[in-house]
């Protein structure tokens, strides 16, 4: 079912919710800057847990390159997490809803899923941030010095897309600026749900030593994986079956 609801902006958000008949829990999935929620990697987190009995929700936030409204450009980590407020709001109003739930997201998305766990513990059954962004600090060590001040001084950056070839991304500078009130290592000690993290051995933007760090201060029942080979977004079909593969060993144990 594919419906369209409004943010607390009024902006249409496009979401799609897919049911399973005696559904055992609910899962929402969240994509990455700039991501949809037909990406290969999104559909594959989806996917398993549909396999094992959850409805999903996906959906795609306002500023990406989805069906929802906004433009690219004008992308921040607050209107990404808000969008994720109001549609797990818009979800509890539903006659399908089920607590706790399952939050799963991808880059900016695992950022978001992951402030929203640590700000309402009680409401996540088991959180998976994929590839996860975590603070501007880190993500700053993907640029050098001069691509910051360039960035700073021009207001914008231009960025290849890693999914669409020859595809452009222009994003401002507030995106940065923005990303420093957003930190996931300040309130870590409330994941205390079992917790999933898997990252590419390539990702140069989450690197797996950024992970790592995230990792060791989770308090109790987590796991990362890193997976040979992989880029920051998975694409490629070996990767995703071996994600597919520990996502279903690890619901079965949540």
């Amino acid at each position: 079912m594919k419906t369209t609801i409004k943010n607390r902006k009024g902006q249409n958000i496009v979401v799609l919710v897919e049911l399973i008949k005696k559904a055992k829990g609910l899962a929402f999935v969240m994509h990455g800057l700039g991501g949809f929620k037909e990406e290969k990697h999104i559909k594959t987190f989806a996917q398993a847990f549909k396999d094992k009995d959850y409805s999903v929700v996906r959906f795609d936030t306002t500023n990406a390159f989805g069906e929802s409204d906004g433009n690219y450009k004008d992308a921040t980590t607050t209107n990404y997490y808000e969008d994720l407020v109001d549609v797990i709001n818009w979800a509890k109003t539903q006659i399908w809803f089920m607590k706790p739930f399952c939050l799963v997201g991808h880059s900016l998305g695992g950022l978001c899923v992951t402030l929203y766990a640590e700000n309402h513990p009680a409401e996540v059954k088991a959180l998976a941030p994929i590839s996860t962004a975590i603070s501007r600090k880190l993500l700053e060590q993907r640029f050098s010095k001069k691509e910051l001040k360039d960035w700073k001084k021009n207001g914008w950056k231009n960025i290849k897309s890693a999914i669409r070839t020859g595809m452009i991304k222009r994003l401002k500078w507030d995106f940065m600026d923005d990303l420093s009130k957003h930190e996931s290592l300040e309130k870590v000690h409330r994941l205390k749900m079992p917790v999933l993290m898997i990252v590419g051995q390539k990702d140069v933007w989450e690197r797996p030593k950024f992970q790592k760090m995230l990792f060791d201060k989770i308090p109790r029942k987590k796991e990362m994986h890193i997976i040979k080979g992989a880029p920051h977004t998975f694409v490629n079909k070996r990767h995703l079956n071996q994600i597919k593969k520990i996502f279903l060993e690890w619901i079965n144990k949540i």
